[in-house]
């Protein structure tokens, strides 16, 4: 028992310095490998810590595609191959030039835009003994004795390059400055494009076959916008800044602080514009890798970028270009004999959704490179254009009218001409002389003007007294204004679009009371061609002012350009107000306009009686002075404006369950005695075009529905078939 005890004892230390042993070694290569690499090692780690450095950019991604509200593309991004070059933070101009040099020996570059001064810097650079021999000797002593800095005597340099020295300078020169130009334009570790248009395959091979030998240049596939409908609706779809452009200057900061580089591409206009955080998508986000003196060693994507969300507009790309077809012919037909017609628009929206369908204008312009007359878009008049839009105002008066109480629906009143003492009397166009008494159905129907001056002045709480002066409140025309703003008339519509307009309110004149009755036929203040789009909306749908919108949807964008992607939001119908009318009240308008395009009397039964969608509306005309184009001529001549009428239609259709409402304005048409029908052409050939859609789009879809809905059978059932049709051709012959 005890030698037991006393051989424990023994093994125990044995163990124990075993361990210390195996620790000791341990430690003992810990040491060595340290030793490695702090002695051996460690300068080759410590400048390769000094040598590199993680910079990220962001590169471009295409914007998203435009659809209109069937799924056609009507904006996409076309491909294209782009040579690109990403200054490396301290490359110098000798380096840049260099690299300038080999690349315009491999593509061709446009020289078109190369400025004079950029060709005296680039002349100074290229040939500095001739440079440096334009400054006198007694200037270099100066410059010696700091009486002359390095700027001011760059710039007597510059001042002193003659024609003749730039002259020396060849096309090839000029294309390595192009080069350059580019190069230097753009910021440190951000690629910048030198060229974009136009790259063949060949120069696109032979820049990719060279990039080693080209440090910061490299090869991509750029894109740019396409338009599938050419000019239709292009000024409502808006611009975008190209590559050398870049952001806008005056919202430089404001797009800098969203994470935006100098040189990329915005919206600049209208849906562009408007919709830009939408359309521009996710950069790619690249890891640059350089040196500490700025060389470029390696390049990572971080994060892959995605193209921008695409938009689905409200507007019928078919429609609108029949629309704009139909404007372009009928102003075509019209303008000769015309001196001031030089324009025409049409809005067209869905009147219980606020949906735009079509939003169409043309205008008569001289090209100023070819110097001959063209009709180019002008839909954007709709909403920035304003003018006097006369009688088709007049459901609104009658409106304004019941809502004051000025007048009740189905009163009769005297159609007469009114005589104001120092004013010549005012008629109606089918009544100048006599006296008869109307209601307000006939007055909306034969578009009586007598009607609404009565009732103009009942509003102002006057009294009509032949051959005395009018006396009224004139916070009528406050209370007239405040009640057409309930239909949009003078006040935004709510477009979701830049810039819209609101029109022009004529100044009140405390001595010229008389101007109330201008402003209730629609000839003192001006409304844009949307504004009446919205106005009869409102009366069409039963008195809802609805919010006009242009984009329906914004969809997920998806690989393939054939199919749209999911929705990520759907922009909804928008209640502005409700006008403070009764329903019956609305309903009496809407027989008056009814009555204008189906009853016999009614100023438009001519073009729409047959209409077999039943429409209704309301034909206006207003005289007023000419500010068009032409009005500066007047004007440097010292002349007086000429006095022309506009003309204008607004409707709906069908009358009973409206699914369509209309706008057409036709500024300046003819002056004096002068006559046309061009508004009712447009409004009859618009609406004809709407529903003839609409049933070919309902057969296409019935006959769909009919070829999907055919059985099919497999191969074996198809033989028989045939074999008993045979059968029985056989038997019957």
């Amino acid at each position: 028992m005890k030698k037991a005890k006393r051989a424990k004892r023994t093994h125990v230390p044995f163990r124990v310095n075993m361990l210390f042993f195996i620790v000791f070694v341990l430690f003992s290569i810990l040491i060595f490998r340290l030793g490695v690499v702090q002695i051996v090692q460690g300068e080759d780690y410590e400048r390769k810590i000094e040598r590199t450095e993680n910079v990220t950019a962001n590169t471009s991604v295409p914007r998203g595609i435009i659809y209109d509200r069937n799924g056609q593309p009507v904006v996409e991004n076309r491909s294209k191959y782009a040579i690109t070059y990403t200054r490396s933070k301290n490359a110098g101009p000798e380096e840049m030039l260099k690299t300038a040099k080999k690349l315009a020996a491999l593509i061709h570059m446009d020289t078109d835009k190369v400025t004079e001064r950029e060709k005296k810097d680039y002349w100074i650079m290229t040939h500095p003994k001739e440079a440096k021999q334009k400054i006198t000797k007694e200037e270099w002593k100066k410059y010696k004795d700091n009486q002359l800095s390095d700027d001011q005597l760059y710039k007597l340099q510059l001042k002193r390059v003659t024609k003749k020295d730039l002259a020396s300078l060849t096309k090839h020169d000029l294309e390595v400055l192009a080069i350059y130009s580019k190069f230097s334009s753009g910021y440190a570790m951000t690629p910048q494009i030198v060229k974009n248009n136009g790259v063949t395959p060949k120069e696109y091979a032979l820049v990719n076959e060279n990039l080693d030998s080209l440090p910061g240049v490299d090869t991509t596939v750029d894109w740019d916008r396409s338009y599938a409908y050419g000019e239709t609706l292009k000024s409502v779809l808006g611009k975008i800044s190209s590559s050398s452009e870049g952001l806008p200057q005056d919202m430089l900061d404001y797009y800098l602080s969203k994470d935006y580089s100098r040189n990329d591409r915005v919206g600049k206009s209208y849906i562009e514009y408007q919709y830009e955080d939408v359309l521009r998508g996710q950069k790619t986000k690249i890891k640059n890798i350089t040196d500490k003196n700025g060389n470029i060693l390696d390049s990572q994507v971080v994060s892959k970028g995605k193209r921008g969300d695409d938009l689905v507009l409200t507007i019928d790309m078919d429609l609108q270009k029949a629309v704009d077809e139909i404007i372009s012919q009928e102003l075509l037909r019209e303008i000769p004999g015309r001196r001031y017609l030089d324009r025409a628009f049409v809005t067209m929206m869905d009147p219980h959704t606020g949906e735009i369908l079509a939003m169409a204008g043309k205008k008569y312009e001289i090209d100023k490179k070819t110097g001959k007359p063209e009709l180019v878009d002008f839909s954007l008049g709709n909403m920035t254009t304003s003018y006097a839009m006369g009688s088709a105002v007049k459901g609104a008066t009658l409106l304004t009218g019941y809502m004051t109480g000025a007048i009740h629906p189905g009163q009769y009143l005297v159609d007469e001409p009114l005589k104001f003492k120092g004013t010549p009397p005012k008629s109606s166009w089918f009544n100048r002389t006599g006296a008869m008494s109307i209601n307000d159905l006939y007055a909306l129907k034969r578009s009586s003007n007598v009607y609404m001056f009565k009732t103009a002045i009942a509003i102002g709480k006057g009294t009509y007294r032949p051959n005395q002066s009018l006396q009224i409140d004139m916070n009528a025309f406050n209370v007239m204004r405040s009640h057409y703003a309930q239909f949009g008339l003078g006040v935004p519509t709510g477009i979701d679009l830049p810039n819209e307009q609101v029109g022009y309110k004529g100044k009140i004149d405390p001595g010229r009371p008389g101007l109330l009755l201008d402003l209730a036929i629609g000839q003192f203040d001006t409304y844009t061609p949307l504004q009446m789009a919205q106005y009869v909306s409102t009366i069409a749908n039963g008195g809802y002012r609805m919010e006009p919108h242009i984009v329906k949807e914004i969809r997920e964008p998806v690989s393939d350009s054939k199919k749209i992607g999911p929705v990520i939001k759907t922009v909804e119908p928008k209640v502005l107000n409700r006008i403070d009318a009764k329903t019956s009240w609305i309903q009496h308008v809407q027989e008056g306009f009814r009555e204008v395009m189906q009853d016999p009397q009614g100023t438009a039964y001519s073009a729409f009686h047959d209409a077999p969608y039943k429409p209704a509306g309301k034909t206006g005309t207003a005289e007023g002075v000419y500010d068009g184009p032409k009005s500066e001529e007047f004007l440097k001549r010292g002349q007086q404006l000429p006095m022309v009428w506009n003309l204008t239609l607004v409707g709906y259709a069908p009358y009973d369950n409206p699914e369509v409402a209309f706008a057409v304005v036709v500024p300046w048409v003819y002056e004096g005695n002068g006559s046309s029908q061009i508004n009712y052409r447009i409004g009859r050939r618009i609406l004809d075009k709407y529903f003839e859609l609409k049933k070919e789009r309902a057969q296409k879809q019935t006959s769909d529905v009919v070829v999907d809905e055919m059985p099919k059978q497999d191969n074996q059932s198809n033989d028989k078939s045939k074999s008993k049709s045979s059968d029985s051709d056989n038997s019957q012959g």
